[in-house]
């Protein structure tokens, strides 16, 4: 009994730890080649098509971090042979920290940031910007709606959001063919809040990037809508009111 109060206790500290971060995987330098031609021949063995992107020493000594092409995060012993899943917490500073979730969050911040704002729909902060949040969204969605609804608030506050469409049910789903019509729309912002106000708007096609958007949501571990990404790395999955989100990021 007196172990899992234990752990329950740890995990109420991890949960009101929030987005403080202590020490993180991020800083720590690449892994020798060597290690890295170990461990990739091992990962080979059980599948050619498991390739690691990048390789780095975790905090735990004789274990690694591998990024693999597939975007997931994998945790391998140096000699190859052994594989963990799932994330890694710190509880040196007496409160736990998931360090898995902060490498996470830097890798979709840094590709979230490489996307090029004309592919997306920039909702722009009123005056000074001061913090950039990421939206992935799906018109047919009751919390994004939600959401949207409280964009003004946010942008008034000095936060500049950028939608991208992540369509839920794919390519096939209606939603797919709404959010293609909203971002070939001449107006794309009216066209989106049309839509997510029940509304609907003229069809239309055009060159767009609405798959490779669903594309990249899929590959940063995005299973629902809204899925949000903060400038600083720290990723909020599901709705949010404008108060608590302005709150995160010190508004």
């Amino acid at each position: 009994m007196r172990n899992k109060n234990i752990l329950a206790a740890m995990l109420v500290s991890f949960m009101c730890a929030g987005s403080a971060y202590g020490e993180t995987e991020t800083a720590l330098a690449p892994a020798k080649p060597k290690v890295q031609d170990v461990i990739q021949s091992g990962f080979s063995k059980v599948n050619p098509g498991l390739v690691v992107e990048a390789l780095r020493p975790s905090p735990v000594p004789g274990v690694y971090l591998a990024q693999m092409k597939s975007g997931e995060l994998l945790y391998v012993s140096e000699d190859g042979k052994h594989i963990f899943t799932g994330d890694l917490m710190s509880i040196e500073g007496g409160s736990p920290v998931n360090l898995t979730e902060k490498v996470r969050g830097e890798r979709a911040t840094q590709q979230l940031s490489a996307v090029d704002a004309r592919d997306m729909l920039v909702f722009p902060a009123k005056g000074e910007k001061k913090r950039v949040m990421y939206v992935f969204t799906d018109v047919s969605c009751g919390y994004c709606r939600k959401l949207h609804q409280e964009i003004p608030e946010l942008n008034a506050k000095g936060v500049e959001v950028r939608y991208l469409a992540f369509p839920r049910g794919g390519q096939r789903s209606p939603a797919y063919s709404e959010m293609v019509s909203a971002w070939c729309a001449k107006d794309r912002n009216q066209a989106l809040t049309t839509l997510k106000a029940g509304g609907s708007i003229p069809s239309a096609t055009c060159d767009n990037p609405v798959m490779d958007q669903f594309n990249l949501g899929g590959a940063l571990g995005v299973r629902g809508t809204p899925a949000i990404y903060l400038d600083d790395g720290q990723s909020i999955p599901g709705y949010r009111p404008a108060p608590d989100l302005l709150d995160m990021m010190g508004l």
